[in-house]
């Protein structure tokens, strides 16, 4: 048979990477083939299953059906290539009276799914400039999500800063310790290094601040003030800032704190219907000033001629009443805020002999970020050892891009001890995925005891 060679762009994309892996093992363990083994998928993205959720989508495919012929088209007409004209009008109409947000359709571009938001995101501002210096992408704070890492047409494009970590014992019943810790922004290493490209005329450039609130994979979430502090200074250098709100406000609203949806114009925000329970519609909605929406409306073009319809058909009348934003509320983000309270709990419990292991405070999202300080083996090891094991987690490597995280120069070591559990599957998985997780940290740590 012939050998075929590729190109550039096909080496770049056409290899394996860390959410290449993710997705694999998540269709391994909710797919499971007839005989397979089983695995407690504890590593995916993929959202928990909510009957409530579930019973209301179910209530809103039938009057889709029973509503002339608004499945015909649906599936039988494109939609614009900026997205169903009637859905981004029910976007801006939704934003507007929910977080007094001033925009209108123009604001409004769909994209098939948050992870073709960020490739035509990254890839609009990031890369080589009309002078010919690199524009990288800047991550403020890590960890970041893991599918940023492999976005971008230019190869090494994100640079990211490493954040101030606060250590946090808080003493229980009967004197018990829960050892958690919690990520804060650099603000003098992000001034310096803004500082820095400003000064400069040689080198790379910074093309756009990208952060996730709350954060996949730790829960953190950069509060108000910290979050207007960082636009405040991203405008100041003429930079855009990206705030990926995946999991956030005001919709699905996976939040536990008091925090508020944030835009202005020197903001992009992207939002998703994935986590509100639609992750199979492939619907990512960005929102931003007119000009960049209408930049994704040509790439759309050009990439697949339009949008996926499904998404914006079967959610444009409960965005269109705020239904979405009432059932977030009510439903959606108490469902994780429980299912947190008793994977964190369970840790506390399971781990309580390890003084070196701590979880991230969980303030959002739906995961664990697990810290094993000075852990003898890689978490890469510990991945393998549990996926052995039927327990699928990820490794903490994939969600430092732009770090130096090689271990053999010297590089920081805490990229390496750390995992993510997802807390999404139910308790009972979640609780037996934390058991064999301890036994297995457990026997690294007594290697050395």
């Amino acid at each position: 048979m012939t050998e075929f060679s590729v190109s550039q762009f096909g080496a770049r994309f056409a290899v394996d990477s860390g959410i290449l892996e993710l997705m694999e093992d998540l269709d391994l363990a909710l797919n499971r083939a007839p005989g397979g083994p089983e695995y407690l998928m504890l590593g995916g993205v993929n959202p928990g299953r909510i009957p409530e959720i579930e019973t209301y989508l179910r209530g809103q495919f039938e009057a889709l059906l029973r509503d002339g012929d608004r499945l015909e088209r649906m599936l039988g007409i494109y939609d614009h290539p900026q997205g169903s004209r009637e859905f981004l009008a029910a976007v801006a109409g939704l934003l507007r009276a929910e977080c007094g947000w001033e925009v209108d359709e123009s604001n409004i571009a769909l994209t098939n799914g948050s992870q073709s938001s960020f490739f035509q995101l990254f890839n609009l501002f990031g890369g080589l400039s009309a002078s010919g210096r690199l524009r990288k992408i800047l991550l403020p704070i890590t960890p970041e999500y893991i599918g940023y890492s492999d976005t971008t047409i230019v190869p090494d494009l994100f640079e990211s800063l490493r954040p101030r970590i606060e250590c946090v014992d808080e003493t229980g019943p009967a004197g018990s310790v829960a050892r958690k810790f919690k990520y804060h922004l650099d603000f003098n290493a992000l001034e310096a290094r803004l500082s820095a490209a400003h000064a400069s005329s040689a080198g790379s450039e910074i093309g756009a601040l990208c952060i996730s609130r709350p954060t996949n994979p730790s829960g953190n979430v950069l509060g108000d003030a910290s979050l207007a502090r960082l636009s405040a200074r991203a405008s100041k250098s003429g930079v855009p800032l990206i705030v990926d709100c995946a999991y956030g406000l005001p919709f699905p609203g996976i939040d536990f704190t008091d925090s508020r949806p944030f835009w202005n114009p020197d903001t992009t925000v992207t939002l998703s219907l994935s986590k509100f329970g639609l992750p199979g519609v492939r619907t990512g909605i960005v929102v931003a000033r007119p000009e960049i929406a209408a930049a994704l409306r040509r790439m759309n073009a050009v990439m697949n001629l339009t949008v996926g319809g499904v998404g914006p058909a079967l959610a444009r009348d409960m965005v269109r009443s705020g239904e979405i934003v009432r059932l977030s509320r009510s439903i959606v983000a108490p469902f994780y805020k429980q299912k947190s309270a008793a994977a964190v709990a369970a840790f506390h419990e399971l781990f309580a002999d390890l003084p070196g292991c701590r979880v991230h405070q969980n303030e959002g999202a739906f995961f664990l970020w697990l810290w094993f300080a000075d852990l003898p083996m890689d978490t890469t090891e510990l991945y393998r050892r549990l996926k052995a094991r039927g327990v699928l987690v990820v490794p903490g490597r994939y969600y430092f891009p732009g770090c130096d995280v090689s271990t053999e120069s010297g590089g920081w070591r805490h990229p390496f001890e750390c995992i993510r559990v997802s807390y999404a599957q139910p308790e009972s998985v979640v609780r037996t995925g934390l058991e064999r997780i301890a036994e297995e940290v457990r026997a690294a740590y007594g290697k050395i005891s």
